[in-house]
């Protein structure tokens, strides 16, 4: 029993400690803080499991034809993505080096995500991150699903192909 409330004693302390800290104003929101580890984790870990909960839509049955994946790569430029992510042959602007959390490299994360979480994220975009809503911003579902299979062929896009 002695056992037991030591556990919970000791919650209540770290749950003290954590709310002094946050909401004490000692964590800082500030774009060039980087965040400590466990905050970090932490972060990571709730959006891993957001996108994946909530990423149900199943792509279209054209999501791998080649006029899909054009598509996308035109909505991909005129969305101003490049401006952020780069894209073949064309590098992020400078403002986006002042991101927090940087901008993913697309060609290293797409092949670890399914089509239905990249339309999911481009979708709803991600809280916190400067990833904006694309269906906010007037994208409709098909544009953004062929975003979403323009980004799973991003790796294999030549610079010329994209250019074309």
């Amino acid at each position: 029993m002695r056992f037991l409330a030591f556990i919970g004693a000791l919650a209540i302390i770290v749950g003290i400690g954590a709310a002094v800290f946050f909401l004490g104003g000692f964590y800082s929101v500030a774009g060039t803080a980087e965040d400590p580890g466990i905050v970090r984790w932490a972060l990571i870990q709730v959006r891993t499991a957001s996108v994946n909960r909530h990423a149900t839509d199943q792509p279209p049955a054209n999501i791998n034809d080649a006029q899909t994946v054009q598509a996308g790569a035109k909505a991909f430029a005129a969305h101003g993505c490049a401006n952020c992510h780069g894209a073949p042959g064309v590098p992020w602007q400078k403002y986006s080096e002042g991101l927090h959390p940087d901008p993913p490299d697309l060609k290293e994360v797409v092949d670890h995500q399914t089509p239905a979480q990249l339309f999911w994220v481009v979708k709803n975009g991600i809280n916190m991150t400067g990833m904006p809503s694309f269906q906010l911003a007037g994208a409709k579902d098909e544009e953004i699903w062929a975003i979403a299979a323009f980004l799973k062929k991003l790796p294999t896009v030549s610079e010329a192909d994209y250019k074309a």
